[in-house]
């Protein structure tokens, strides 16, 4: 495979991806336009490794940041098909290590998102976003609500009029290639 110059990176590029998202204020309005909240600030690291024990697996977190209410948002760009639904699980499990000292009440747990920009559509529903929350089966409606959020986006959906715009936009962005992506 070659090494590609700066010039022939598109967004789909784990560096370029890690640089454009390092960026606070460009990681503040992609996850804004994402989740369709607000957000006043954000810490970001990019490439963030949790590793815990060697013989257990560990992670390595495209994006990483914090809000100015210690929310967590990992933000993955995924080129590639895997067993992204039992990974999205393994991602809230090692962030939620990380975010309770020892002592500290549940209560305390802040919420989290994983956030994974596919290029594919990963249910093959034709939706640009898939968003997963927890749910009681005996009672759907009850707000079980435990602050952690699985967010799928598709590069490849076909529902514009149920997203916004903006998400729309970015996400025919990222699914550009290098020709397209330069046009004005």
């Amino acid at each position: 495979m070659k090494n590609k110059t700066l010039q022939e990176l598109t967004l789909k590029d784990n560096f370029l991806f890690g640089a454009v998202m390092l960026d606070e204020e460009t990681c503040r309005q992609f996850l804004e336009i994402a989740l369709g909240i607000e957000i006043e600030r954000v810490k970001v690291s990019t490439e963030k490794s949790i590793v815990y024990h060697p013989e257990y697996h560990g992670v390595r977190l495209d994006a990483y940041a914090r809000d100015e209410k210690n929310t967590c948002y990992n933000i993955e760009m995924q080129v590639e098909k895997t067993a992204i639904v039992k990974r999205s699980r393994y991602y809230h499990g090692q962030m939620d290590m990380e975010l309770l000292l020892k002592g500290m009440d549940y209560e305390k747990l802040p919420n989290s998102y994983v956030i994974f920009i596919c290029c594919y559509d990963p249910f093959g529903q034709g939706k640009y976003k898939y968003t997963v929350e927890q749910r009681l089966r005996e009672n759907p409606e009850y707000n079980y609500s435990d602050g952690s959020y699985t967010i799928f986006l598709n590069t490849k959906g076909t529902n514009k009029d149920e997203v916004s715009e903006e998400l729309v936009n970015f996400l025919e962005f990222v699914n550009a290639e290098l020709e397209e992506s330069q046009q004005e």
